[in-house]
């Protein structure tokens, strides 16, 4: 079977690495067994060890599945991207001042 390769910078690999150990000691905190938390999510052993490797091959719906077989973690996934600073500035040099109000129609 071919492996597929995927072009990350090095800082998502990195991250996705820290997110698969994060995963990992949540579950070891809550003294869960693979098997348990695999069953839990509805995927095998083998997908589960790779999310906790961080393994881009993952679809981010099983990190999700995981994350919800640990009491509902999939919660933190709604902060992503929640304050996106970055996107209201340039949002805000788009829009259009007008100069003066618009016009009532009576």
């Amino acid at each position: 079977m071919k492996k597929t390769s995927y072009n990350l910078l090095p800082q998502t690999e990195d991250i996705l690495k820290t997110l698969g150990e994060q995963i990992k000691l949540a579950r070891l905190r809550r003294n869960l067994s693979v098997e348990l938390v695999a069953e839990r999510a509805g995927i095998s052993r083998t997908t589960l060890w790779n999310v906790e490797k961080g393994s881009p091959s993952v679809a981010i719906g099983i990190y999700a599945a995981v994350l919800h077989a640990l009491n509902r973690m999939d919660k933190d996934l709604l902060l992503v991207a929640k304050d996106d600073a970055m996107g209201r500035k340039m949002q805000d040099l788009n829009l259009i001042t007008r100069k003066r109000a618009p016009r009532k129609d009576d």
